[in-house]
């Protein structure tokens, strides 16, 4: 078993040029894209980006890194060793270093969990602790959903592409309860013979099914977690959530743009999620011609390319050049203390 295990980090953290070849197309996809859609004007406006609104980009981004750095350490409540804020910030560094370099945010789950088995955290109470994290993620933004759809229903509010926000939520309430009927059933879904998996082997299922059931207990135990902790867990997705997607609008204001703050954070939602189909890193391209989309009915195309250019260079790039370091470190370690085979 330990050389299974050490074999997977080795496959985990094996780099392939094929990596940098993709990581390579994602950084420079927003420079393209904003030289093709506001050309030599829009670049300029980058350049004169007002630096006081700069500095406060990288603080809030900071900030934002922290308040996950809190909500990790709240969600392992001590069951992964003593976990300072140092600490549980470098994991969230490291980790979504590897969701920002991975098609899908593939390595991000994955680092994690290699991370958290470091300091002696199962893997499968790891990925209850990950279910957890995006459980609190989904709540926020169904209930930012709903919020928007009231508004746009009890207002006089007018915005481009309206339908898309019932749209959005019919998808994410949908997700939410087929991922909330399978949990609660799970144990059912499993005995039942009519269930096909697609490994032959007897001992695959049962492993899968160990495994899985492993997973549904130490989501249970999660959140049986105190209701002033969950609370908590709570309000700092909230406080990061509505950080970062307030990077955007700030970059709207840098280069003399104008649209409403609910606008930018609804169109960072729809066009983050609609990026997940993109093969390279971090949704790249997709993310910025969904950003640019949305914001060309509000401003002209100068402005929406430039403000799309800083405002992934904060979110996205940045995550990558304060994350990469630690991810090597980390690598390194793991590596060293594995055994040859």
């Amino acid at each position: 078993m330990h050389s299974t295990n050490t074999t997977s980090r080795r496959q985990l953290l094996k780099w392939r040029p094929i990596h940098g070849v993709m990581i390579a197309l994602a950084l420079i996809a927003p420079l393209v894209l904003t030289a093709w859609l506001g050309g030599a004007e829009a670049l300029q406006r980058v350049k004169h980006f007002p630096l006081g609104l700069l500095l406060l980009m990288l603080v809030m981004a900071f900030l934002c890194w922290n308040l996950n750095a809190a909500r990790l350490r709240l969600m392992l409540g001590g069951r992964a060793g003593r976990l300072g804020q140092r600490g549980a910030l470098g994991i969230e560094l490291a980790s979504k270093f590897a969701l920002c370099a991975t098609p899908g945010g593939s390595g991000g789950p994955a680092t994690l969990l290699l991370l958290l088995a470091r300091r002696g955290f199962p893997p499968a109470k790891g990925a209850a602790v990950f279910l957890i994290d995006q459980g609190c993620d989904l709540l926020f933004f169904l209930a930012m959903l709903s919020g928007l759809v009231l508004f746009s229903v009890l207002s006089d509010a007018q915005w481009p592409h309206q339908s898309l926000v019932q749209w959005a939520l019919v998808g994410l309430a949908l997700m939410a309860t087929l991922v909330s009927v399978v949990m609660r059933y799970l144990p059912s879904l499993l005995r039942s013979p009519s269930v096909n998996t697609p490994w032959p082997s007897q001992y695959q299922r049962r492993w899968l099914a160990r495994r899985l059931l492993r997973c549904r207990h130490a989501l249970k135990v999660t959140l049986e977690l105190p209701r002033t902790t969950l609370l908590a867990m709570m309000l700092l997705t909230t406080a990061h959530w509505l950080m970062r997607y307030s990077l955007l609008y700030l970059a709207v204001l840098g280069v003399s743009g104008h649209a409403d703050w609910i606008w930018t954070f609804l169109t960072q939602m729809l066009a983050m999620a609609a990026s997940q189909l993109s093969f390279l890193p971090g949704g790249a391209g997709a993310a910025e011609v969904g950003v640019g989309g949305l914001l060309l009915p509000l401003m002209e195309r100068e402005q929406a390319a430039a403000a799309v250019l800083v405002w992934r260079l904060v979110s996205y790039h940045l995550y990558l050049a304060a994350g990469a370091p630690l991810f090597v470190l980390y690598s390194y370690r793991m590596l060293r203390r594995s055994p040859t085979p």
